[in-house]
């Protein structure tokens, strides 16, 4: 199969509906098709492999996206915020390839060329993102991108006002599924090329906005926009979905009070499960604002795996552990790839993915993520999950954002550190952090180093740089 085939129905069947842009002048499901079938002519005929997108979200995205496929090319989104070096170094990896660029808009339909039913190359290579090592390029297959939109996605299931805002880079999973979701469901796509949460708030209220994604960084911002300024509600928006990191406790908790009408999803899911392969959907999240203990508790969790996703948790020796026991989470599914670009395949002889994450899934099938394997502070013996001291941190009225990380320590093995920045106008010095911590969790898990910065790095995608976090704590 080719995902150049959801376009195909997506024209056939809403042909003048606008998919993509402002719903006046916006391109319509025929002009991307129109669009696509030229790139792809020009493609096949370049010889290329891979067609490279060096550019935020805009009309060329979807044209790139379904004209590398009409053109039996894999699709490759890189990071446009790199330095020059760093992307020709990606691109010199991806050869031959060409650049996609504005000039494509303007090729000449060629209805007649069809797009091939078994491309000889993979749909789209992902660069993960680096937030712990050296990035790499997934390998994402036609087949593997398909069986999550089969699976999970209604083809022209979206109703005619439905609009969906894209903030998230196209170098990012959520930016690609986004494409291919919206358009298999009808859904106009609403492109936010640079984010801040003044732009997001004014763009969703423009544009009557009725879904969008956020990672948590974005969704912190919106949030405390919002809390400044009352005025900054969208009264359409009616699913908010968020993933790509861990959603901190304090966060979902005003957002939840500031959005009473959106049905929020938290999506888990990996760059190389081509998609969410946990939700947890809008009734969870309402049954969490009852009170009940245990629909709180459950705010914490991912949800279930969507269809066609298994999703197991094992000890070190590879055996699968009991309900709310925790171990390394695995997941296996027709949409999981765990191939990468000179390296093969990362999944074992059964199928399973090993997605370096530890969790629990509890005896309703609940998962629980508790973090990166790797993140786990153990001090003394004891293991301590950031996550609990990060929530801690956030409960403080001064701060904004969180990360702690573990450092090197010659009598406990790791000690405590943590990095914040505070909200604007806000004041807090580290000892006051230090003890609104330890008031609330104890002396165990209370950091012995804190730093407060003006911004904690990110990934271009928003996720924690854990690493440069750790890299700057341990040189302080």
């Amino acid at each position: 199969m080719n995902i150049a085939m959801l376009l195909e129905m997506a024209a056939d069947g809403l042909g003048d509906r606008v998919a993509f842009g402002s719903r006046d002048g916006g391109l319509t499901y025929a002009r991307v098709r129109e669009l696509a079938t030229g790139v792809g002519a020009h493609v096949a005929r370049s010889g290329a492999h891979t067609v490279a997108l060096v550019h935020e979200t805009t009309t060329l995205t979807p044209v790139a996206l379904f004209g590398a496929a009409w053109g039996g090319a894999s699709y490759a989104p890189l990071n446009y915020r790199l330095p020059e070096a760093a992307r020709l170094e990606l691109l010199h990896r991806l050869r031959p390839a060409e650049v996609a660029d504005d000039a494509w808009l303007e090729f000449a339909p060629e209805a007649g060329h069809a797009f091939p039913d078994e491309p000889a190359h993979p749909a789209v290579l992902l660069f993960t993102s680096g937030s712990t090592a050296e990035p790499k390029a997934a390998v994402l297959s036609h087949d593997q991108l398909l069986a999550y939109q089969l699976n999970t996605v209604e083809f022209a299931s979206a109703e005619d006002d439905e609009a969906a805002l894209v903030a998230v880079p196209p170098f990012h999973i959520a930016g690609v599924t986004a494409i291919l979701s919206s358009t298999y469901a009808g859904r106009r796509i609403v492109p936010l090329p640079r984010f801040t949460a003044e732009e997001w708030l004014a763009t969703a209220r423009a544009e009557s906005v009725t879904h969008a994604f956020v990672v948590p960084t974005m969704l912190a911002r919106i949030v405390a926009a919002m809390e400044d300024d009352p005025d900054l509600r969208v009264p359409t928006l009616r699913h908010l979905a968020y993933g790509g990191a861990r959603m901190p406790a304090p966060v979902l908790a005003r957002a939840l009070r500031l959005f009473p009408d959106a049905g929020f999803v938290n999506a888990y899911g990996l760059t190389e499960t081509s998609s969410t392969v946990s939700v947890l959907g809008p009734d969870d999240h309402r049954a969490a604002l009852d009170g009940d203990p245990a629909n709180q508790r459950r705010l914490s969790s991912v949800g279930r795996p969507v269809p066609g996703i298994e999703v197991r948790v094992v000890d070190e020796q590879g055996a699968e552990v009991p309900a709310d026991a925790s171990g390394e989470v695995h997941v296996r599914g027709a949409q999981v790839s765990g191939d990468y670009v000179g390296e093969g395949s990362h999944r074992d002889g059964d199928g399973w993915l090993r997605t370096g994450d530890r969790g629990r899934i509890d005896t309703d099938g609940y998962l629980y993520i508790e973090g990166r394997g790797d993140d786990t502070i153990i001090r003394g013996g004891e293991n301590i999950s950031p996550a609990e001291i990060e929530d801690a941190l956030l409960h403080h009225p001064a701060v904004a954002s969180a990360a702690v990380v573990g450092l090197p320590d010659e009598e406990w093995g790791e000690r405590v550190a943590a990095m914040v920045s505070l909200r604007a106008n806000a004041s807090a010095t580290p000892d006051e952090l230090r003890t609104f911590v330890h008031d609330l969790i104890g002396s165990l898990k209370t950091p012995e180093t804190l730093e407060v910065v003006d911004e904690l790095p990110h990934t271009a995608t928003g996720k924690i740089l854990r690493r440069q976090v750790k890299a700057d704590l341990a040189g302080l």
